[in-house]
């Protein structure tokens, strides 16, 4: 018994595809421009620049999950790196950060399948909330069945939404080279509008980045990666490269269609532009968000679970998370995560607090790099089939330390505050997990019951034996 190792190039990148292509880019493009001073050519130079950092970022990345092929790869090179309980504060943020993560998916899919119906007015709550848990609970009953039938699902649903980026992209460069002038009028004034201080091009480039976060889902299932020193960083570049070309074509068929103006002052672009271009289709745009939000949320579910598989394995959570059912699924940590997101569904209000998770996350980036630095160093003779240029890990500190203090020196918040205690507390249950470890015998007999009532074993051995 063991994890399966069933992904490979292709199935790379429609993970890739399914967590990156989300509703960011059908609702809501418009932060970049805003941020941008509506400056059209320098919005677009920050959705390149914006993919060319993610993919040094995530190549970095590549080393520890080509070094460690194993779940949550960065999670193991941090206990090993820097020590348990580094490696602990990353469970304790991951756990908050995809309960919340996941409930707010959840929610936002049932708020654009029920809104329809309620034309008008506001849906009400008790529905959305009843209707965001079947779709929670159906997620994990499909990331249950094993990493092969949630790959087929996600290969179903990134080709619909790739299909509908070609489209929308399409009709736009169809509509520039008609050129008809209101189409090209804001283009060939472009060079005119006004150009954002470094500020605004940090806070521009942050929004960009947040389009293409979800790369990072590649390294939680390293483990289930076929020949991952070559698959991982090929699939990075191409999976990254190839949405970024679709990004950059859909903003300029936005702009060939609406004004900066329409855009920013827009709840939905991708609708507003539909429903400007081909008015009886508006339909489909909601039916493309609900289905990019479901595929990003089954993905999310899998890398939780894959997460907290290998900390289990790691002795930082109960050994049962890293039993497996016959389809090779850690099914306990399926079910702890849909159980943990479905009580932050219930008070709505709850879920806002995932805002308090973003400095986590970046700290925990930053972590990941001195952890590689340090294994270099420390262990210069191990193993290492991929090796990140040293400049582009450099560069990558670099880019992101600025990117996250210099909004804070420009409008410092009294969240930052709050994020901070966060961070911290995460030590203070470090010391109480140590604490209640050395009574863990009293757990032995819940282990057996659960082991039975979810009818799961142990893998023979650790993340290093497969089957293949």
């Amino acid at each position: 018994m063991g994890l399966l190792r069933a992904i490979g190039f292709f199935h790379g990148n429609i993970f890739l595809f399914s967590v990156m292509i989300g509703a960011g880019i059908f609702v809501s493009p418009k932060g970049v421009l805003k941020y941008s001073s509506q400056n059209i050519p320098v919005s677009l130079s920050i959705w390149a620049t914006a993919a060319l950092l993610k993919m040094m970022n995530s190549l970095c990345l590549a080393e520890l999950a080509t070094t460690f092929p194993v779940s949550a790869a960065p999670y193991y090179c941090l206990k090993r790196s820097l020590g348990s309980s580094v490696a602990f504060l990353n469970v304790w943020i991951n756990i908050f950060g995809y309960s919340l993560g996941l409930s707010t998916q959840s929610l936002l899919i049932a708020s654009c399948l029920i809104q329809p119906f309620y034309s008008g007015c506001p849906a009400p709550e008790l529905p959305k909330k009843c209707l965001a848990l079947t779709i929670l609970w159906l997620l994990g009953i499909l990331n249950a069945r094993g990493v092969t039938t949630v790959s087929w699902f996600n290969t179903i649903n990134s080709f619909m939404k790739i299909a509908v980026l070609c489209f929308i992209s399409l009709t736009g460069v169809v509509l520039l080279v008609i050129g008809k002038r209101e189409n090209v009028s804001r283009f060939e004034n472009a060079l005119g509008a006004e150009f954002p201080d470094a500020s605004q091009i940090a806070e521009a480039i942050l929004q960009g980045s947040f389009a293409y976060s979800g790369s990072s889902l590649l390294f939680t299932i390293a483990g289930e990666i076929k020949n991952p020193a070559e698959t991982i960083p090929k699939s990075l570049i191409s999976g990254i490269s190839t949405v970024a070309v679709l990004y950059i074509l859909t903003n300029v068929s936005y702009l060939a269609v609406l004004s900066p103006q329409e855009i920013i002052s827009s709840d939905s672009v991708a609708g507003t532009w539909m429903d400007r271009v081909f008015p009886s289709m508006q339909w489909v745009i909601s039916f493309v968000v609900s289905i990019s939000m479901l595929n990003s949320t089954a993905c999310g579910i899998l890398s939780a679970s894959r997460f907290f598989y290998s900390a289990s394995q790691e002795g930082q959570l109960p050994f049962i998370f890293s039993m497996l059912n016959n389809y090779h699924c850690p099914v306990v940590a399926v079910t702890k995560i849909i159980i943990f997101s479905s009580i932050a569904v219930i008070p709505s209000t709850l879920v806002n607090l995932i805002k308090y998770l973003m400095l986590s996350s970046l700290v925990l980036s930053e972590l990941n790099m001195i952890a590689l630095l340090k294994l270099r160093y420390q262990e210069p003779h191990l193993h290492r089939p991929y090796k990140v240029w040293s400049p582009f890990l450099f560069a990558s500190m670099s880019s992101s330390l600025f990117l996250v203090v210099l909004p804070m020196i420009k409008t410092p918040r009294m969240e930052l505050i709050y994020q901070v205690i966060f961070i911290l507390s995460g030590f203070l249950c470090f010391w109480l997990h140590i604490h209640l470890k050395q009574h863990s015998g009293v757990f032995d007999k819940i282990t057996c019951y659960l082991q039975l009532l979810f009818n799961v074993s142990p893998p023979e051995n650790r993340d290093n034996i497969f089957i293949h």
